[in-house]
């Protein structure tokens, strides 16, 4: 009975919070929400309209657009942190409904304003009514016993190596290695995965992960379920089945495992054995995408590069964006004799990572400093950053991040002005002063540096320092996200999602989470699968590829797919079950707007890979990715199709307009398509023989009139022969030769006795020189 009363005087207190909400505080003038309150200055007191006339507010309300009222249902109060991503508190429209009661009021108001000075960290309203009989039933946590404590030391020691930018992994995976024997489920479930993965210092064992992956998942273990997900859904050490996988990801993905809510997002988002679902795709995408921003440091996230093996195959590296280790080399070499810009790129690389190039702080600040000591003002901004934020090298130190913020951005660069801008906004070893941080932010974003443009489209949003303006800061987050800052694409998928200033737009913001998603830390996999597969570990890639498939990335999905298609695994029972999986990764790469994989899955159905020859089928790829994507290939088939007859009716007009757009469109199709074209203009003689004396030749044999293609290459490849034989250099015969022999010494004794009186006649004339 008790706990009862208890929970209605808090559902009171709930009701009293958002009527405080609804009717204290003003609207803007465009009937969004304003700005929070700050404690540290008076509060601006109401407009003689609005103290004259309380009671015409509500029909003011009705009166606004239909965007602001949109906004205004979308978000009735927000808590938001400029150090940080947006964090939304979302509250049912209550302006309706009136409560009067000075104590209600004033305690209404103390409940606010402690929203507000929690606005860092995310508030939970119910926390405020939890009882003393509720805290009792709460469980007590578990005493361990010694030998448990031992092995989750070694677990966090183990860790704790392997987090490292530059630890040692045999060391990591060997301590590991021992928590797991002393029975940490933790520590076992990373071994599994290890080698399930084949993950470097351990050995790829299939079998192995599989019964520890079985044991744990009798404990309920979200890691456990993950891998069994896996597993049923790639067909690796388990018969293929989506309905379990699916059950096993759900599970893992209720027990907040990230890699089974992206799995879970991505197959609601393209209907993967599950019905299409943009709401649900976008409930499991957002929870990952704030785990991600939550962990963006001021570097901007990590740098993913997408390297496809096939198009690294046919452009023979060259679109890979890895830099060569001699091409480093190169540029350390400049940078050791003083280049400047070679030690800002070198400084760069190391700081943010990405191009083949480790993460490494220390690098970073050497070669910064070096730059900066010859006065270059990146350098300083870049310096300013590091020492700002800090790492497990470089100790945080606002006073040295200001000095070197400060003397780049009296030069002028735009790191140091947004640098400057971050240290006002937070008031970091400076006085707080949003003021100076909006000039700072602004002068950054005219120069079109993303640091600026962000924290303007964050002080837009929040209304620090400025009117809050929805437009402009999707006007800023959107400039911001061109650049590729992690954060920017959060903060638009979080307007997206609520219709912030904009038209709600639900795939809008799954695909814009998704793009944060996939920057997780976990995205590192893609490049040790990139590192297996150039050292010719290609089931290893293949396992790292086709784990990175089922959380959605594209890149995955085509490279697995390749490998696959190359031959290369030797994980399943036949070739033909190679190429079915192959079919399946090619068709998951082709819907998320991969061109070659369209092209791939039109060949497929052309030749009977994996699947029956289909005519029809294949050219509904190929005109997919001619018309949608642009493919020169795909417009090369289509033309031949056309040409053929081959699943459409026969067309040689519309074979010669599809060979001319892959001529257009690649520079590569030139050539075949010249060929093409030749043979095209020998068809259009032979119809014209359909009027002629000649037609007789066209009534041949069937057999001989079905394969003429063959019997011309043949024909004139025997021409060629000949051609090539008569055009072929003489040999002369052996008396020909002996008599030109003796004739070039016959010449060659006569030249030589021609010389020598003029030799004796100079030696006279060379001693009386002498002389």
């Amino acid at each position: 009975m008790r706990r009862k009363v208890f929970v209605h005087r808090g559902t009171f207190l709930i009701l009293v919070i958002f009527i405080f909400l609804a009717d204290n505080l003003s609207l803007a003038e465009d009937g969004l929400i304003a700005p929070p309150i700050d404690n540290n200055e008076p509060p601006t007191p109401p407009s003689s309209h609005e103290a004259a006339a309380p009671k015409n507010r509500d029909g003011d309300r009705k009166s606004s657009k239909l965007e602001e009222e949109t906004s205004q249902e979308a978000m009735d109060d927000y808590s938001f942190s400029t150090s940080s991503a947006i964090k939304i508190v979302k509250a049912p429209d209550l302006s309706k409904e009136s409560e009067s009661g000075a104590e209600a009021t004033r305690q209404a108001e103390d409940l606010y304003n402690q929203l507000i000075n929690n606005a860092k960290s995310d508030f939970d309203p119910a926390s405020l009514l939890a009882s003393p009989e509720q805290e009792e039933d709460e469980e007590p946590p578990k005493v361990l016993t010694p030998e448990e404590m031992e092995a989750e030391r070694l677990y966090q020691s183990a860790m704790a190596i392997l987090n490292k930018t530059r630890g040692d992994k045999e060391t990591g995976h060997s301590v590991l290695a021992e928590a797991a024997r002393r029975g940490h489920v933790g520590a076992k479930a990373k071994i599994a995965w290890a080698q399930l993965l084949g993950h470097h210092p351990i050995p790829l064992n299939i079998e192995a992960a599989k019964e520890t992956f079985i044991e744990l998942v009798a404990s309920g273990l979200p890691e456990a379920h993950m891998g069994l997900g896996f597993m049923y859904a790639s067909g690796i050490g388990m018969n293929v089945s989506q309905a379990k996988a699916i059950l096993h990801y759900t599970f893992a993905a209720l027990g907040d495992n990230t890699w089974a809510q992206m799995a879970m997002g991505y197959r609601y988002w393209g209907g993967v054995g599950v019905p299409n679902s943009c709401e649900q795709a976008l409930e499991f995408y957002q929870r990952v995408a704030k785990k991600v921003a939550a962990e963006v440091t001021f570097s901007g996230g990590n740098a993913l590069h997408r390297i496809r093996l096939l198009d690294e195959v046919e452009n023979s590296g060259s679109s890979s964006g890895i830099l060569d280790n001699d091409l480093i080399d190169y540029y350390q070499l400049l940078a050791d004799k003083g280049d400047v810009q070679a030690q800002v790129g070198l400084g760069q690389l190391h700081y943010q990572g990405g191009r083949g190039v480790p993460l490494d702080y220390q690098k970073a600040l050497h070669y910064f400093q070096q730059a900066a000591n010859a006065g270059n003002a990146i350098a300083m901004g870049f310096l300013g950053k590091m020492y700002l934020e800090g790492s497990e090298h470089i100790k945080a130190d606002n006073d040295t991040a200001f000095k070197y913020f400060k003397r780049a951005a009296d030069l002028g660069n735009p790191v140091g002005q947004s640098g400057l801008g971050v240290m006002y906004l937070q008031g970091k070893g400076v006085p707080k002063d949003t003021v100076k941080a909006f000039s700072f932010f602004t002068k950054a974003a005219e120069q079109g540096w993303v640091d600026g443009q962000l924290q303007l489209g964050n002080m837009y949003f929040s209304g620090i320092g400025v009117k809050r303006d929805f437009k402009q800061a999707n006007k800023y987050f959107s400039l911001a996200s061109q650049a590729g800052h992690v954060l920017a694409f959060y903060n638009l998928g979080q307007i997206h999602a609520a219709g912030l200033g904009t038209m709600r737009s639900c795939a809008t913001a799954v695909e814009l989470f998704k793009n944060v998603a996939e920057r997780g830390k976990w995205a590192e996999r893609l490049m040790f699968a990139h590192q297996d597969y150039r050292s010719y570990r290609f089931e290893e890639a293949f396992m790292q590829y086709a784990l990175m498939s089922e959380l959605g990335y594209e890149v995955a999905q085509s490279n697995a797919a390749f490998l696959l298609d190359k031959g290369e695994i030797n994980l399943f029972k036949s070739r033909k079950e190679d190429l079915v999986r192959a079919l399946q990764y090619w068709g998951r790469a082709a819907a998320q707007g991969y061109s070659p994989a369209q092209v791939k899955l039109g060949d497929y159905h052309y030749y009977g890979l994996g699947t029956n020859v289909d005519y029809e089928t294949a050219a509904s790829h190929y005109r997919m990715a001619s018309d949608q994507q642009h493919n020169a290939q795909a417009m090369f088939n289509l033309g031949y199709m056309h040409e053929q007859g081959l699943g459409m009716k026969q067309d040689i007009h519309l074979a010669k307009r599809c060979y001319d757009l892959a001529a257009e469109t690649s520079d590569d199709a030139k050539v075949p398509v010249a060929m093409a074209l030749l043979k095209l203009q020998f068809l259009f003689k032979l119809e014209s023989l359909k009027d002629s004396p000649f037609q007789i030749i066209l009534h041949l044999d069937e057999n001989i009139a079905s394969n003429w293609d063959l019997y011309l290459i043949t024909i004139l490849t025997l021409v060629l022969g000949m051609i090539i034989y008569l055009r072929r250099p003489t040999i002369p015969d052996a008396n020909t030769a002996n008599n030109n022999n003796n004739e070039n010494n016959n010449q060659n004794d006569a030249g030589n006795a021609a010389q020598e009186p003029t030799s004796q006649d100079d030696r006279p004339q060379n001693q009386q020189q002498q002389e």
